[in-house]
């Protein structure tokens, strides 16, 4: 666990960033991916294993960019011991 915080911790917000945003939200048009799989699974419609993989395509790099985000609000507020 300290190994993982530590990489994320090394983890340039920028790259998280774009990361998170691009790829998390790509394609743009008609409507994300992420979106998209996330009514799917919400629906019941989640079933092929293409569409699965997807969606943790898709949400992977967003999960990393909110846990940077989430490890550097944490950090803020305990003073920026850690």
């Amino acid at each position: 666990m300290t190994r993982a915080i530590s990489l994320l911790d090394r983890l340039p917000l920028p790259i998280a960033l774009i990361l998170g945003l691009g790829l998390g939200l790509a394609p743009f048009v008609p409507e994300p991916h992420l979106w998209e799989k996330l009514k799917m699974l919400a629906e019941g419609t989640l079933t092929r294993p293409i569409d699965i993989l997807d969606l943790f395509y898709h949400a992977i790099p967003m999960a990393i960019m909110l846990a940077k985000l989430a490890r550097m609000a944490w950090l803020a507020r305990a003073g920026g011991a850690g």
